[in-house]
């Protein structure tokens, strides 16, 4: 028995020491230690062995086992330092191999929108400003015509942190803080981030908007119609229809909610419009008087017109997109069809 385990022994690492690549030392491995492997089929036959001579064969041939895979282990690490080795000695580049492809990036939908947003109001002479996502109470309600303990407030889903902060609902706060430090006329418009209790197939807990303000000396709701409609049609089109309903928001009056004629059956009535043909987009209003005096602006000399529009909605419509989600995932299939659009 013992020159058997020696012959199993001797044989392995011959074949070990002549072996070139690691596909020859795993098949040696399998031959020698695997399932069906001699050395495995030697130990087999230990219980054919007296009570004398099991322990001592046994024991040499738990000793050769681990020769053998020592040998294997260190006959792979002296073939693949070799392998480094060759690569490092080629000192030139091998210009016939196929290069590697680059993935080419391009920019989110919502940016597009927005930055295609930014462009049509500064045409019509609006400026771009910005303000904290973290706001105080006073700038995203009560300076916006909404004390506490109005009943709008329960429209906003609002999250709240400590003392007395929250998480703004609308960048209108923004034109509260801009109207604190400059005097009429101006024209502004507030992109930024928003935050809302809300999330399913068409709502996001966070989401973009562009909140819009004029104020002037003779400002008339004939002019938030003509900047507006200005705007949607830059946006998808003369000849997109266009209508504003009668609707409600504390910060305006009148106000509007202002609908497209669906981009999907150009008015026909489908399952995205519910059949109306209409569609949604923004809210508006001229600015309440009790709004301007929070900023002490003189209600009798001034008017001005706001107004509120979901980036993520506006590009769902313009790209084509069915659901909101498809914004976060970061899914490379969706990103990388937006290649090619600039902004």
């Amino acid at each position: 028995m013992l020159k058997e385990l020696e012959k199993i022994h001797k044989e392995a690492l011959a074949a070990i020491e002549k072996s070139s690549d690691e596909k020859s030392l795993e098949d040696i491995r399998v031959n020698v230690t695997g399932r069906n492997g001699s050395l495995t089929l030697f130990l087999k036959k230990l219980g054919t062995l007296s009570k004398e001579e099991r322990p001592v064969v046994g024991s040499a041939a738990n000793k050769i086992k681990e020769e053998i895979l020592l040998a294997l282990e260190e006959k792979k690490k002296k073939l693949s330092l070799e392998r480094i080795a060759k690569i490092e000695s080629v000192d030139s580049v091998n210009v016939t191999l196929p290069g590697r492809e680059i993935p080419k990036g391009s920019i989110h939908p919502i940016n597009l929108l927005i930055s295609d947003l930014v462009k049509i109001f500064s045409r019509a002479g609006f400026s771009v400003v910005f303000g904290p996502e973290i706001e105080i109470d006073y700038y995203n309600f009560e300076a916006l015509n909404m004390p506490p303990a109005h009943p709008a407030r329960d429209m906003q889903d609002t999250f709240y942190l400590d003392k007395g902060r929250l998480l703004r609902t609308h960048t209108s706060a923004v034109q509260v803080r801009i109207m604190e430090k400059k005097k009429p006329p101006l024209a502004i418009i507030a992109p930024g981030k928003v935050y809302r209790r809300d999330d399913d197939i068409s709502h996001s807990p966070m989401f973009h908007q562009i909140e819009g303000l004029l104020v002037d000396e003779k400002t008339t709701f004939a002019h938030l119609k003509g900047v507006l409609t200005y705007v949607l049609h830059e946006l998808f089109g003369q000849d997109l229809k266009v209508r504003f309903r009668p609707s409600y928001f504390p910060y305006t009056e009148p106000s509007a909610e202002v609908d497209i004629e669906c981009v999907f059956c150009r008015g026909k009535g489908c399952k995205t419009c519910k059949q109306s043909g209409w569609l949604e987009v923004l809210g508006s209003g001229m600015v309440h008087p009790e709004v301007f005096k929070f900023v002490n602006y003189d209600e009798e000399l001034y008017q001005g017109f706001a107004f509120g529009m979901g980036m993520e909605r506006l590009a769902m419509l313009k790209y084509g997109i069915n659901d909101i989600r498809l914004y976060y995932e970061n899914d490379i299939r969706f990103l990388s069809s937006f290649l090619g659009i600039l902004p």
